[in-house]
This record gives C-alpha cells, structure tokens and sequence, in this order.
C-alpha cells in the first residue's frame, strides 16, 4: 500500500470519534468482521489507527478506498463544512430517465478530460443523494487529498451542494461536468449557504412550516397566546398586543421549527443626497456598508425577537424574507425593480 494512502486512512481515524470508530469501520465494509474483531477500540486513537493501517496494508487498500472512507466521516459530520447551494437549469422541463451509471461516466469523462490528475469517488445514499469527492491536482502535480471538494447531488432535481476546497479556476471545471452529468444546461449560484446541509435542503425543497404565500391572518378571537407555565397571579396588560405579535410572527414564520442558517448578510449601496449648490462631496461614489446577522440558529433568534420585545413586529422583511427568497446574501441599491436585489459574486 502507497504510503501516502497508509498516512491519509490514519489520519482519517485519527478525526473519528474514539466510540465511533467501530461503527464507522463497519460502514466502511473494507475490513471483514474478523479484521475488526483483531481491533482493540479501548486504546488510545493512536494505536487504534496504527491498527487500521496494518490491516489496510493486508487488504491492499488504495485511494479509493481511502476517498471512501473520507466521504463516510463527511457524510456524519457533514455540519463541519459550509455548504453553497446551487441551481441548474434546462431548456425543456420534461422529465428525463436518471441512470445513475451514465451520469458517473459523464462526469468523470468530463471532468478528466480537462484535468487529468484529479481523484473523483462517488457514493450513494438511501435518500437519493450521490455524494461526490473530488481531489484536485495540477498538470504537474498529484491530487492533494487533504483539500477535496464535496458534491451532493439528489437525482431528478435540479439543486447541488458544493463544499468546495476549490481553486477559482477549477470551480468552472466542477459545474461543467455536473450539468453535462445531470443534462442540464446551465448553473447559478444561488446564494445560499449554511454549514447546515440538511436545513439548506429544507429550504430548497420547500419542506420547512412556513406561510409565506398560504397564510391567510385570522382574528384570533377567544385565542389567549400565553406562556406554557402561567403564574396565575400576574395580570397580562396589553393582552391584544401579545396576540398581535404572535399573528405577525406566524405569518412570517410559520408555527413550525425553522431551517438552521448561520448569518445573513447584507451590502448597502446609498448614494448622499444634497442641493447641486452646496457641493458637499466632489465624488459622486456610493457609500457602502456590510451589515451582518450572525447566530448558532439565526432564524429562530429572528423569530423571538417580537415576543421578546427586542424588536417591533412584523419584523423588516430583508429579516423574514430569507426562506422564501432562499438566500441569506443580499445586496440592497437604490433603484427601480425588485429590493433587494441579490447579491451575485464578482
């Protein structure tokens, strides 16, 4: 076994868990039941990798095999990285047959075709999900294992979700063999991101509460909107108003649990406003400011903030919009037509 291969499977074990190494082992189904019986998992992580090595050396593993066992550690902790999502687009709408053979050969014909030293693994999930690895090299020089990019790909939609340790100029390269792959036509951006895979998903799949285009504001009358545990002997004064701000937030929010983001972020272009005569600034540039929300569940902190009292509801819709518009990147400029306008990277 490469040296190299023997280095990067140690040094994957070394970032599992020690109580789930055994279970990650068995995932992996490279070693037989025997092998893993040999394992002592009591020791310290070190000597447990030492052990795995050995017995990947009987087995003869090689990249492959490795990548594979990378994409399983990625898979369970797949909240360690920061996902962008994007989107592909065709022509037509119709609906094609998805054979999930051709699209690897697509893809890694593509892909290979424009750079020869790369590593590309594929493995599949139960919930339709193909991730893929791809280690990048150079003309000159091996894939680099210790920096590949991770692509979540769920046939018969159009969304991906990249993970990217990716030079600017192998990204292009990445989207090019995804839409030749999946017979699309184009890709975007959507300026989406989150270290939370399965929220991003959520979001994109509509498969969160929310009531943005469904919700239609009924007066809550007989409705009493209390705390779950009421001490009997505080008298609620502005009852009507508690009431007002639990509507609003339903309607911004829905009444179910929201997806995970991590921030929001907004750029602001505004220009200074004043009399010709008082010539108060020679450049006619736009200010700009970079505002950004950040929390472990930024949607949830928004959602409380009414109830709270730390903020007048109905809530700005630049704050609520998020999930429906499926960004947390926004440009915000003076003039006509939609605002804000999304923010597109240079």
């Amino acid at each position: 076994m490469d040296e190299t291969v023997a280095e990067y499977i140690r040094r994957t074990v070394l970032k599992i868990p020690r109580d789930e190494i055994k279970m990650m082992l068995q995932k992996w189904d490279f070693l037989s039941e025997a092998q893993l019986q040999t394992l002592n998992f009591h020791q310290i992580k070190d000597n447990i990798s030492q052990e795995v090595v050995q017995l990947c050396e009987e087995n003869s593993a090689d990249i492959k095999q490795a990548a594979v066992l990378d994409i399983i550690y990625n898979h369970i902790y797949q909240n360690k990285r920061m996902w962008s999502v994007y989107q592909m687009r065709k022509t037509g709408e119709e609906l094609e047959y998805f054979d999930l053979t051709d699209f690897k050969k697509k893809f890694k014909r593509r892909l290979r075709s424009a750079l020869k030293n790369v590593t590309i693994t594929f493995r599949e999930y139960e919930d339709n999900a193909i991730w893929i690895r791809v280690a990048w090299g150079t003309p000159y020089r091996q894939p680099n294992q210790y920096k590949p990019s991770y692509v979540v790909y769920h046939s018969q939609t159009p969304y991906v979700f990249i993970a990217a340790s990716v030079l600017k100029s192998n990204l292009p390269l990445l989207c090019q063999a995804l839409i030749v792959a999946s017979n699309y036509h184009e890709i975007r951006e959507m300026e989406l991101r989150s270290h939370c895979l399965n929220s991003l998903k959520d979001i994109v799949f509509k498969r969160y509460s929310q009531n943005f285009q469904t919700y239609c504001p009924k007066p809550l009358q007989g409705r009493t909107v209390e705390p779950e545990s009421v001490d009997l002997r505080i008298i609620h004064e502005n009852k009507s108003e508690k009431e007002r701000i639990q509507r609003l937030n339903e309607e911004a929010f829905g009444n179910g649990p929201q997806p995970i983001l991590q921030f929001a972020q907004y750029k602001l272009e505004t220009m200074f406003k004043s009399s010709p005569e008082m010539a108060v600034l020679d450049k006619k540039e736009p200010f700009r400011c970079l505002v950004k929300f950040s929390s472990p569940h930024l949607l949830e902190s928004l959602k409380s903030l009414g109830p709270a009292g730390m903020a007048d509801a109905p809530l700005s819709p630049l704050l609520t919009c998020i999930t429906q518009k499926a960004r947390n990147y926004f440009r915000i400029r003076e003039k006509k037509g939609l605002f804000p306008e999304s923010f597109v990277s240079p």
